[in-house]
């Protein structure tokens, strides 16, 4: 099963807000009026688009007024390719990062409940699969059970773990865990961090040292900062992740729980508003269920209406 499919299968719910209700829009070949279009800019936004869905309707209306939309095909075609523009601009290069510096150390930030720690996992998991070595940091030292949680899945992944005692300076544990990974000759340092608000600004002061003190040890490092931003969050994310890039050089974005929301399609705006790249997109709670995301591949899953939909 190619990534289309298994996306196609996966982000059920946005598709039936998107793909599967613009399908119920035009059914019975019901002609494009000014009815149709106001209802298909309600869906637009109910499908959690937010402004894009304005844009969108900008770019319907004026090809309808011109006699170039005269049914559904077309709607799906001019919306595939709006969304397009703004998941892949082009100054934004999405997808799986290079990994090329050893060892090279990603600091991973979100706020609580976000998906962080598994995402993590399935982060070690996938890296895993690919031939390298990964070592996993606990910088989370004021809940023990954060810690003991990523112990739980390094010791699945079969990968080694650094972790402080409870309490313990999050910096100095990051510190230890590049000085073990350049010792044993590790390849990727997944670097835990302790869930926060966006408003909790001493943790987010927080995050910056950890960055100054791993930066100490490994010139250049971390070489990826990777915020994870809950998809059910829709919109929201968007708020949360302007306050994170102002205090930590986010370098890419890792958006989770997109198999159960219908409100996936904020994902374009959360590219567009902050200009960042989507790394990985979660679908679900197995470790192999973490997609490295493409842009084509994820319109295509929840605007077309077959397999064979365009794909270039």
């Amino acid at each position: 099963m190619g990534l289309f499919d298994r996306l196609k299968e996966r982000l059920t719910r946005t598709r039936e807000a998107l793909s599967d209700n613009i399908s119920k829009l035009f059914k019975g070949g019901r002609p494009i009026d000014r009815a149709l279009l106001d209802e298909l800019e309600e869906l637009l936004f109910q499908a959690d688009l937010g402004p894009i869905a304005s844009e969108v309707m900008s770019e319907i209306n004026r090809l309808h007024a011109r006699g170039e939309i005269k049914g559904e095909d077309e709607v799906r075609a001019v919306l595939r390719e709006v969304l397009l523009g703004f998941v892949a601009p082009k100054d934004v290069r999405a997808g799986e990062a290079e990994l090329t510096h050893k060892p090279t150390v990603v600091l991973i930030v979100g706020v609580n409940g976000s998906g962080k720690t598994t995402s993590i996992a399935k982060l070690a998991h996938r890296f895993q699969s690919q031939g390298k070595s990964v070592l996993l940091a606990a910088c989370d030292t004021f809940r023990a059970a954060a810690a003991e949680q990523l112990e739980i899945w390094a010791k699945r992944n079969d990968a080694p773990l650094v972790r402080g005692k409870e309490g313990a300076d999050p910096a100095s544990v990051a510190f230890d865990a590049v000085e073990s990974a350049c010792v044993l000759g590790i390849d990727v340092v997944l670097v835990d961090t302790a869930g926060r608000l966006h408003t909790q600004t001493n943790l987010m002061q927080e995050l910056s040292k950890v960055q100054r003190v791993i930066q100490k040890r490994l010139p250049g490092a971390p070489h990826e900062v990777w915020l994870v931003l809950d998809g059910t969050n829709g919109q929201n994310a968007i708020q949360q992740a302007k306050q994170f890039t102002a205090h930590v050089q986010v370098s890419g974005l890792v958006i989770t729980k997109l198999d159960g929301t219908a409100r996936g399609g904020a994902l374009c705006q959360i590219v567009r508003e902050l200009r960042l790249p989507v790394r990985y997109i979660g679908t679900g709670e197995q470790l192999g269920l973490l997609e490295p995301f493409e842009a084509t591949a994820f319109v295509d899953a929840i605007v077309s209406t077959t397999a064979g939909a365009a794909r270039g």
